[in-house]
C-alpha cells in the first residue's frame, strides 16, 4: 500500500547577464550554471528513462533564462567558455606533471573528461537548450513558468506591473519551449493575499490589490510551491464535499485537524475572488525534508568528501582539486580530492533522504489517516554547480524512489491531479526568504530602487495611456524597448545582490544601467509623441542610446504593451 507521493521540483533561474560583463560577475554565472547543472540535468533524464526509472520531477526555467540560452550570444560564448575550460584543465595537467603531483594529474584528466562531455553533450542537442528541455517533457519531465524577469511580486507597486511580469513570462516559455506552462514557480515564493498594500517605501498605491493567486488564476495557472509557513499559519476558508465548495470560518481548521488542514503534506486551493478563471493550487515545501540538503550545519553537501567549491586554483575561477575536509578547516588546508570516496556517501545518504521522505509520509498518515505528498523544492544550482555532486545524489534518490512500492514519484501535474485539494485556505504573506517574509528585498539597504522603480512603474503606466502608441509603429517600438528595460530593472536579484553584500557593486551598476536606458527610452517616446518627425533629427548621443539598448539586451525581442493592461 502506497503511504504517499514525493514530488521533487527544482527551481532554475539565472539574472539576465549576457553582454553585461564576464568575470568576476557576468556571463560566466550563466556558462557555469549550463555545464554544471543544466546539462548534467539534462543527462539525468535521460540516464533515468535508460534505467526504466520515471524522471519524474519539476523543474522551474526562468524566463530570463530560457531568453538568454535562447540567444546566440550565449551559444557562442558558451561554447568558448568550453574551450577555455579544456585548456585550462590541460595547462593544470602540464604543470602537475612537471612537479610530479600523480594525485592532481588524476584530477585534471577527470576535468577534461568533464568538459569534453559537455561540449560532445551541447552540439548533440544543437545548442539549442530550450528545445532540449522541451523535449524531455515527452519523457515526464515537468517544466514550470515564472515571471519574466523573476520580479518580487508582492512589492511592485501595480497590479498592472504584477500582470505584465506574469503574461510576459508565460508567452515567453510558450514562444521558446512551444507550450504554456500551467505550473508556476513564484519568484523567491514570494506570495501576497488580497488587501491593502504597503511597500517598502511610501507610495501612492491602491488602497486594495488584488491576490497574487487572482492575477495568476486569470492567466490560466492552476498551482504554484511557497514556503511551508504561509500554508501552516494560514487560515480555513472552504472546504469540498462532492462536487460542492462550502464556505467554513476560520475556526474550521482548528476543529478538525484529522482533515489535513494546514498540513505541508496536502494540497490547499488558495482564496481568491469568486471571478478569477480558476482556483490555483498551493504546493508547500516540507522543510524538514529540504533542510536536509540546504542547511549548513547538517545538510549532505557539506560532507568533508565532497568537492570544495571556493576553493579555486589560480585566479580567476579556475579548476577546483580539493575537497571539503572538514566544513570547519580554513581553505589553505582543504585535502585533494578523492573521486573513489564520493560514490558511497552519495549512495548513503541518498538512502538517508529517501527514508526520512518515508517517515514524513508514515508520520502524515498515522496524525490523519491520509495519504500524504512531500514536496522537496530546491534552487536548481544546488545540484551541479554548488553542490558537484548533487545530481547523483538525485539520480540515487529517484532511482530508489521509483523502486518502491510505498512511494510513488510524481510531477507536480500528476500530483495535482492525483490529489486536488479538498480544502481552500487564506494564506499570509511572505517569502522562502530570511524570516518568512520580505526583508531580504525591503531592506532599508535598497530603498531607494523601490523608489526608482516605482517611478518607472508609473511613467510607464502613464505613457501607455496616455500615447497613441497603437495608431503610431514608431512610437509602439520605443516604447517596447522601454517596456523591455522595465522589466529587467525589476529584478529581484539586484536588491538581493546588494541586501545579501554578494556582488554589491554588478547589482547597483547594473540597475542602474536599465533605470537610465528605461529614462532615455521613454524621454525618446514623450518627444515622438509632440514631434512626430523627432525621431528623423536624433542626435547621436540618442541614437547611440536606441541602438545600445538594443545591442546590450538582447531578450524578450517581442514586447506586447497589451500586456499591463489590466
Amino acid at each position: 500500500m502506497s503511504l504517499g507521493a514525493f514530488c521533487l521540483v527544482l527551481h532554475g533561474h539565472l539574472p539576465y547577464v549576457l553582454r553585461h560583463g564576464r568575470s568576476p560577475h557576468g556571463e560566466n554565472w550563466l556558462f557555469e550554471a549550463v555545464a554544471e547543472t543544466y546539462l548534467p540535468l539534462l543527462a539525468l533524464v535521460d540516464e533515468l528513462t535508460f534505467l526504466r526509472a520515471k524522471p519524474a520531477f519539476a523543474l522551474g526555467l526562468t524566463p530570463v533564462l530560457l531568453e538568454q540560452l535562447a540567444s546566440d550570444v550565449f551559444r557562442k560564448g558558451f561554447r568558448a567558455y568550453l574551450e577555455e575550460r579544456l585548456a585550462r584543465a590541460a595547462a593544470d595537467r602540464a604543470d602537475f606533471e612537471r612537479a610530479k603531483e600523480p594525485v592532481f594529474v588524476a584530477l585534471a584528466d577527470r576535468w577534461i573528461e568533464f568538459y569534453e562531455a559537455r561540449r560532445e553533450q551541447f552540439e548533440r542537442e544543437g545548442g539549442d537548450l530550450c528545445a532540449a528541455f522541451a523535449r524531455r517533457r515527452a519523457q515526464g519531465l515537468q517544466i514550470l513558468g515564472s515571471a519574466a524577469t523573476h520580479a518580487y511580486l508582492p512589492l511592485l507597486a501595480d497590479d498592472s506591473a504584477v500582470r505584465a511580469q506574469i503574461r510576459a513570462g508565460l508567452a515567453s516559455s510558450e514562444r521558446l519551449l512551444g507550450f504554456r506552462p500551467q505550473g508556476f514557480w513564484l519568484p523567491e515564493c514570494a506570495y501576497r493575499p488580497r488587501g491593502p498594500w504597503h511597500g517598502p517605501v511610501p507610495w501612492q498605491g491602491h488602497p486594495d490589490r488584488f491576490g497574487i493567486e487572482r492575477l495568476l488564476a486569470d492567466e490560466g495557472v492552476t498551482h504554484c510551491f511557497l514556503e511551508h509557513r504561509l500554508v501552516e499559519q494560514g487560515r480555513s476558508a472552504k472546504v469540498r464535499h462532492g462536487d460542492r465548495w462550502y464556505d467554513v470560518d476560520a475556526s474550521e481548521a482548528d476543529k478538525y485537524p484529522g482533515q489535513g488542514w494546514r498540513s505541508v503534506h496536502e494540497l490547499h486551493g488558495i482564496a481568491t475572488d469568486r471571478d478569477a478563471r480558476g482556483m490555483v493550487t498551493a504546493f508547500a515545501r516540507d522543510a524538514r525534508v529540504c533542510e536536509q540538503v540546504w542547511s549548513g550545519s547538517i545538510g549532505y553537501p557539506a560532507d568533508g568528501a565532497y568537492l570544495e567549491f571556493h576553493k579555486h586554483r589560480g585566479e580567476d575561477r579556475g579548476l577546483r582539486y580539493w575537497k571539503v575536509t572538514d566544513k570547519a578547516v580554513d581553505l589553505g588546508r582543504k585535502q585533494p580530492y578523492r573521486p573513489e570516496d564520493v560514490p558511497g556517501r552519495v549512495h548513503a545518504q541518498a538512502m538517508h533522504f529517501c527514508n526520512l521522505v518515508k517517515d514524513r509520509l508514515r508520520a502524515e498518515r498515522a496524525r490523519t489517516g491520509r495519504t500524504g505528498l512531500v514536496v522537496a523544492a530546491f534552487d536548481a544550482e544546488l545540484f551541479g554547480h554548488w553542490w558537484f555532486e548533487g545530481p547523483a545524489f538525485l539520480r540515487d534518490v529517484l532511482l530508489t524512489l521509483n523502486a518502491d512500492p510505498e512511494v510513488d514519484v510524481l510531477t507536480a501535474e500528476q500530483a495535482l491531479e492525483r490529489y486536488a485539494p479538498d480544502k481552500v485556505l487564506a494564506l499570509p504573506e511572505g517569502s522562502w526568504g530570511e524570516g518568512s517574509d520580505h526583508r531580504v528585498w525591503a531592506d532599508p539597504r535598497v530603498h531607494w530602487i523601490w523608489e526608482i522603480e516605482y517611478r518607472c512603474e508609473a511613467m510607464f503606466g502613464k505613457l501607455t495611456y496616455e500615447l497613441p502608441w497603437r495608431k503610431d509603429a514608431t512610437l509602439r517600438e520605443l516604447l517596447q524597448k522601454a517596456g523591455r528595460e522595465l522589466l529587467l530593472l525589476q529584478a529581484s536579484d539586484w536588491p538581493f545582490a546588494i541586501t545579501r553584500g554578494q556582488a554589491v557593486d554588478y547589482g547597483i551598476k547594473r540597475f542602474v544601467l536599465h533605470v537610465a536606458r528605461f529614462e532615455r527610452l521613454v524621454d525618446l517616446c514623450s518627444r515622438a509623441a509632440r514631434e512626430p518627425e523627432a525621431l528623423l533629427t536624433l542626435d547621436p548621443v540618442e541614437r547611440h542610446a536606441v541602438d545600445d539598448a538594443d545591442l546590450h539586451d538582447v531578450v524578450f525581442p517581442e514586447v506586447d504593451l497589451e500586456w499591463w493592461n489590466v
